[in-house]
């Protein structure tokens, strides 16, 4: 087997476990003598809580330690290095800059319990932020403080529940896509909820008509993620939020998919009442383990009395203030008020785009993600014929006739140098191959990706045991993913 160019070098499992070794002696730094005599601590805490040495930790020089984290750090792939293809969760370049403004002292160093008047720039730059997500998604207001978007969806449920309570009847369905989010049943589950499922139909949209059958007066909400998770329009919209509308009902948007629609239309302009945005999906900011993650909610002027509090009002002096006094509020959410420094980098991204640079983000986006499928739409299986937005979704139906399947393949991308894309999601799709480039990736890379999938597809068919036995050039090979799952080691232990 020949090994594809962009691959790194291999190294020995065995380096994974420089932690453990060490030498009698070694020290990487010297602690000052402690300043509490240990008689005294040993009245403060039962003697058997205190010990002078951790047994079975190794003993390392400094060039030891350096060398050992800068190694693992090599090994991680991370989207400074190349194309995070995931979709669905839109994993695209954070800019430096946001994070030079993010880490200005003025903003990084502020105490989040500082008073309203020792804070004005930190509070000037979220209300600024508030109604740029306003405008941006044609709504009335917007509350910053969910600190992801799971937890923006719980806000927003959390709301429509505390609107028809406050008209005598919380109700007590939500109805929710069959390719939505698996966190849009949980959250609408956790706000005690009912969750009804309605089908899609043949073009990937949600069924309309089976949707008229299910709503009735017991429903207060129908989350949509438009474009849907499949990255299909939802064209009946409008349609459909007139006949939840109809009945009372609130929609509810999840606004994943956002980075597909700006300057071109607003969730707010066809019907939608709440919506959530992951400022780490559309607006840039770091993602995953480089987060924290961020979910702001924008809601209509009927959700805005629920809005958690504090919300941060413009005083008619110019100055900010926390006001607390909402008798309708659903309370606080998170401590403080939401990822500070999200919104710092998120406000960056949108001042530096402008109105016109977020349009072309959402039409470059588009057109990546469209230039992929025209690239792969014969060597892998199109889930659904309706035109792709943001992101396409292939299958592994073509594949399987050689016993190759979605994983099998995934694992051979990464002998290629790229991260896997979403694979076996929306579950709607077997074997779905989820795959979304973002607006921040060049021809050239996306080329390079089209050339590695082409090539795993020629693989499939000439040699297919060489895909089903990848990865081959990676410094950790395939594991037992069952015995992982089942048998899950959570905790480091001393000798292995």
């Amino acid at each position: 087997m020949s090994k594809p160019e962009r691959t790194s070098t291999h190294f020995s499992m065995n380096e994974s476990l420089l932690f453990e070794e060490g030498s009698p002696g070694r020290c990487a730094f010297d602690l000052p003598q402690l300043d509490v005599p240990r008689k005294e601590m040993s009245e403060l805490m039962d003697p058997e809580l205190l010990r002078s040495e951790i047994p079975g930790m190794p003993e390392l020089s400094e060039v030891d330690v350096i060398r050992h984290f800068t190694r693992l750090s090599s090994w991680n792939y991370h989207i400074d290095l190349g194309l995070y293809p995931l979709g669905s969760c839109t994993m695209k370049y954070n800019p430096k800059i946001n994070e030079r403004m993010a880490r200005l002292e003025g903003f990084a160093l502020a105490h989040p319990y500082l008073p309203g008047e020792m804070i004005q720039g930190a509070l000037e730059v979220q209300k600024t932020l508030e109604n740029c997500l306003a405008q941006i998604s044609g709504m009335d207001a917007v509350t910053l403080q969910p600190a992801a978007g799971a937890h923006g969806e719980l806000t927003g449920i959390l709301m429509v529940r505390a609107y028809h309570q406050s008209r005598g009847n919380p109700r007590k369905k939500i109805l929710i896509p069959d390719s939505a989010h698996g966190t849009n049943p949980a959250s609408a589950a956790i706000a005690g909820y009912v969750v009804e499922s309605v089908p899609s139909n043949n073009r990937g949209t949600i069924d309309s008509g089976e949707l008229r059958k299910l709503v009735n007066d017991d429903v207060a909400a129908i989350m949509i993620t438009n474009p849907n998770t499949l990255g299909i329009f939802e064209s009946e919209i409008a349609g459909i939020a007139e006949s939840v509308h109809a009945h009372g009902a609130l929609v509810y948007m999840d606004g994943a998919n956002l980075n597909a629609m700006m300057g071109i239309t607003r969730p707010g302009d066809f019907g939608i009442d709440v919506l959530h945005i992951n400022l780490h999906k559309t607006f840039t900011t770091p993602h995953g383990g480089g987060g924290p993650g961020s979910g702001p909610v924008a809601v209509k002027k009927v959700l805005e009395p629920f809005l958690p509090y504090p919300v941060i009002q413009s005083n008619a002096n110019g100055s900010y203030s926390f006001n607390y006094d909402r008798p309708h509020s659903i309370g606080k959410v998170k401590a403080y008020n939401g990822q500070f420094g999200m919104h710092v980098r998120a406000l960056c991204y949108i001042l530096a785009n402008g109105a016109e640079g977020l349009k072309e983000v959402s039409e470059v986006a588009v057109l990546n993600a469209n230039y992929i499928r025209s690239k792969l739409k014969d060597a892998y299986a199109l889930a659904y014929d309706s035109p792709s937005l943001h992101e396409v979704v292939f299958s592994d139906r073509l594949q399987a006739r050689k016993d190759v399947h979605v994983w099998d393949i995934a694992k051979r991308l990464m002998d290629y140098g790229f991260h896997p894309p979403t694979v076996s999601f929306p579950l709607i799709v077997p074997g779905a191959i989820m795959i979304e480039p973002t607006e921040t990736e060049s021809k050239q890379e996306l080329d390079a990706f089209i050339e590695a999938m082409l090539a795993i597809e020629k693989e499939a068919e000439q040699n297919p045991e060489l895909v089903k036995s990848a990865p081959h050039t990676t410094r950790v090979g395939r594991i037992d993913e069952a015995a992982a799952a089942r048998k899950p080691v959570l905790r480091w232990r001393a000798g292995g």
